[in-house]
């Protein structure tokens, strides 16, 4: 078996994992059962505020304000603004739907074209529900197409406290293999834990881990890329 093989053959297992056992991901809980979530009603002046930590010993921070800045036929328009002791990030999303990305990240602060919308929440989240999609896509930080892998699934509900406050929230956990394969090294796969609420329209928490392996055989070392905690810090809604 190739290391190519060996690295598939490891993502499959995992994923096999998931759906057999409902694992939680790295918060490692599923929620109880409950109705499915619907699509949240998204109107122009919407903000969600994000504290974002990333990183281990000595963590970077950083603010991320999304405001929907216009809404039309098309769907939707979204101002991002990044903001910390070492970021200063601005950058635009376009939204299809709620939920359906045509342009926006899929990983860190990268802005991606996405040849087919990703589904980056596949309304209503209904418990036990899965989604897979490889999203052909256009990356403007390294200038590459490129496909990668975004697998969901959706678990059950709990009460989760942010800095925003207290909030029922339903589990998702979403698996993706990235398009980032080098000739020193294998692509990132991550693993992300996602507490989203139906009062606020947007996820309260998120843990994000990740990490790709370098190329050279069996003793190949796996190198962690992404460490990071977001949590709602504020919300406005136009209703």
């Amino acid at each position: 078996m190739t290391p190519f093989d060996q690295r598939r053959r490891d993502v499959v297992l995992g994923i096999s994992a998931l759906l057999a056992g409902c694992a939680g991901g790295p918060l490692g809980v599923v929620g109880a059962a409950g109705p499915p979530a619907p699509a949240p009603d998204i109107r122009v002046g919407d903000r969600w505020v994000h504290h974002i930590s990333d990183g281990f010993r000595t963590p970077f921070t950083w603010d991320e304000t999304q405001e929907v800045v216009a809404a039309g036929a098309a769907g939707y328009t979204v101002q991002v603004t990044c903001k910390g002791p070492t970021i200063n990030v601005m950058r635009t999303e376009e939204w299809a739907a709620p939920g359906i990305v045509r342009v926006g990240t899929a990983m860190d602060l990268e802005t991606r074209r996405f040849t087919t919308p990703l589904e980056r929440y596949k309304f209503p989240l209904t418990p036990g529900a899965t989604w897979t999609q490889f999203v052909d896509n256009y990356d403007e930080a390294t200038k590459k197409s490129g496909q990668f892998n975004y697998f969901a699934r959706v678990g059950g509900w709990k009460s989760v406290t942010a800095r925003a406050g207290t909030f029922d929230a339903i589990f998702v956990n979403v698996l993706m293999r990235m398009d980032d394969e080098e000739f020193w090294r294998w692509p990132t796969e991550c693993n992300y834990a996602i507490w989203y609420a139906p009062e606020t329209g947007s996820m309260v928490i998120e843990e994000k881990e990740s990490q790709y392996f370098e190329k050279g055989g069996i003793d190949a070392v796996a190198v962690r890329a992404q460490h990071s905690h977001i949590e709602l810090v504020s919300y406005s809604r136009k209703r």
